[in-house]
């Protein structure tokens, strides 16, 4: 049984801090054979995200950031149905990728990439051959005994499992447990899984027996990290993270795959593999086109061909009792998980100045501004609840409270309204280099779409009506403004993002669009070479933005040193 001293808080973020140093010192240096995972794999949605992937990999590999002699792969869909996608709901990630997101601690700074690799460090010695699958905005922290490890060695998959919400398990996926006879709480538990549900209502979920009342259990903490604590709830369920297929079960998908040849739908690693495993499994899931991004005319057969395959193989869950799971996958997801949130700032030992140059930052009731690796004048404002990656900020910026910096270079005097996404790009055009910025409100759904031009009223940029924003802009409405598929027309696809040679000049003119909007002023577009998102990612220059970035790092690491200092 797991030794579940202390409050489970205090011990998750012990166990937490133990994998980062462990990590910590793998990094830059060759690890010996099974001390660490023979190949990491990146998966790209497109031929510019792989390149964009395989530079920054080159640039940590070069700076020493991740451990050597490990085979580090990137490897782009194919072409046809796809379902790897662009970080819309996280915008600043969509240039260069949601598994190259900065977070707040580190010496460099940690990304994404980096923490996944530190959090799953006692798996690879502990794992028969096979395969993890995990994504690339959601972290999983947990905590066992000191003597115990999560051992992968039971044929066909194995998933984690993380008590939630029953709210939390209708946007998850959810294990319905066999029945177990152990009574007393234990931190890890090796259970067998009858059936999994993927994004089940309430209802289903009561349906199938997966939900559980606390008992003895309601004494510990179970709060799924995007969710109240499950003290406070009467029932729970256990929800899906992570998973691992066995050297037997990934070459049983292989050879379908190469059976079948090209894919004409798609085929989603959680939904589709999971739901097939287990006694309980049955084929109604297949003709579930609930929660897919694109339907196509295949899918249905598709699905129940895996099902065949598939069917039979065992899903053993690991269940983690002290474990949360938090997701950063949208906006506002990243903002009150780098700010706010007091529990993943004290397990991951998170900053309010990672890596950067400032004056101190003010604290506001538990709610912090956070900058990483940036460069602010000490006279200019930041409010809380606003992060700010990979910039400079001058004396007379004012930034309002809950905003989004990325990448930028603001030295003139601006205000940016409370709740604005402002991100750079760095773009290559005709052979010369140029800049843009995205700019918007950081509640804006930028995927929803629309099918003709009258419904484009629906759109909202900042709260306010698209057509609005076209009147104070002094743009048309034609076709010609949106790029792309022109039945799906979206914040995405709008062409109203101007082209800049110098990236001052972008950001400049990019925060007088969002004042314009603000103030019902008119800032007029129609001289302007402009853009939409989906345009700005076609062209980007990855080696421009890596460049940006190691330039601040040069002058803050220099201007450390001139100070005499180099704590983190």
């Amino acid at each position: 049984m797991a030794d579940a001293s202390g409050p489970p808080g205090i011990s998750l973020r012990e166990a937490t801090q133990r994998k980062l140093r462990r990590f910590s010192e793998l990094r830059g240096k060759p690890v010996a054979a099974g001390e660490f995972w023979d190949i990491v794999v990146i998966t790209a949605a497109d031929e510019k995200q792989e390149l964009a992937y395989k530079q920054q990999l080159s640039e940590k590999l070069k700076k020493k950031e991740l451990p050597l002699g490990v085979q580090y792969h990137v490897f782009v869909d194919p072409a046809g149905a796809k379902i790897g996608g662009y970080s819309q709901r996280l915008p600043n990630a969509s240039a260069l990728g949601k598994i190259f997101t900065a977070l707040p601690f580190g010496n460099p700074v940690y990304q994404m990439l980096e923490l996944k690799l530190a959090m799953y460090i006692d798996f690879p010695s502990h794992m028969n051959p096979g395969i993890l699958v995990t994504c690339a905005d959601d972290i999983e922290l947990y905590s066992i005994g000191e003597s115990e490890f999560i051992r992968f060695d039971k044929p066909g998959f194995t998933a984690l499992a993380h008590p939630s919400s029953l709210t939390v398990g209708t946007t998850h996926g959810v294990f319905v447990l066999e029945p177990s006879n152990c009574l007393e709480y234990r931190d890890l538990e090796y259970r067998c899984c009858h059936r999994f549900l993927h994004k089940p209502s309430i209802e289903k979920m009561r349906q199938f027996d997966a939900v559980y009342t606390p008992g003895y259990f309601s004494q510990h903490n179970f709060s799924g990290g995007d969710a109240p604590s499950l003290k406070l709830e009467p029932e729970y369920v256990y929800t899906d993270s992570l998973f691992y297929m066995d050297h037997k079960s990934a070459k049983k998908l292989l050879a379908f795959y190469e059976k079948i040849g090209t894919l004409n739908c798609e085929i989603d690693a959680y939904g589709d593999f999971l739901q097939a495993l287990g006694p309980g499994a049955t084929m109604e899931y297949t003709r579930n086109t609930s929660n897919v991004t694109k339907e196509e005319s295949e899918l249905v057969g598709m699905r129940q061909r895996i099902f065949h395959l598939l069917k039979g193989t065992s899903l053993n869950v690991v269940v983690l009792n002290n474990s949360k799971f938090y997701h950063i996958g949208t906006t506002e997801e990243y903002l009150f998980h780098l700010t706010s949130d007091s529990s993943l700032k004290s397990e991951l030992g998170l900053q309010s100045m990672a890596f950067s140059i400032s004056a101190a930052v003010p604290e506001c009731s538990g709610n912090t501004s956070c900058f990483i690796q940036s460069i602010l004048d000490s006279r200019c404002s930041v409010s809380p609840g606003s992060v700010v990656e990979y910039s400079r900020l001058g004396p007379d910026v004012s930034v309002g409270k809950n905003c989004i910096i990325s990448g930028s270079y603001i030295i003139t005097a601006a205000v940016l309204p409370a709740y604005s996404f402002v991100c750079s790009l760095s773009l290559k055009m005709n052979g010369h280099l140029k800049y843009s910025t995205m700019a918007f409100g950081v509640q804006d759904n930028l995927k929803k779409c629309v099918k003709t031009m009258s419904d484009i009223k629906s759109l909202q940029f900042f709260g306010i009506c698209f057509l609005s924003c076209l009147d104070i802009w002094n743009l048309k409405v034609t076709e010609e403004l949106f790029s792309g598929n022109k039945t799906c027309l979206s914040l995405w696809s709008a062409r109203i993002f101007p082209v800049c040679s110098s990236l001052s000049d972008s950001v400049t003119t990019s925060i007088k669009m969002l004042n314009a909007v603000q103030n019902k002023s008119t800032f007029s577009l129609d001289n302007y070479k402009l853009l939409s998102i989906e345009e700005m990612l076609v062209c980007k220059d990855v080696e421009d933005m890596i460049s940006y970035r190691e330039q601040i790092f040069l002058e803050i690491t220099l201007t450390r040193k001139q100070c005499g200092s180099e704590t983190s």
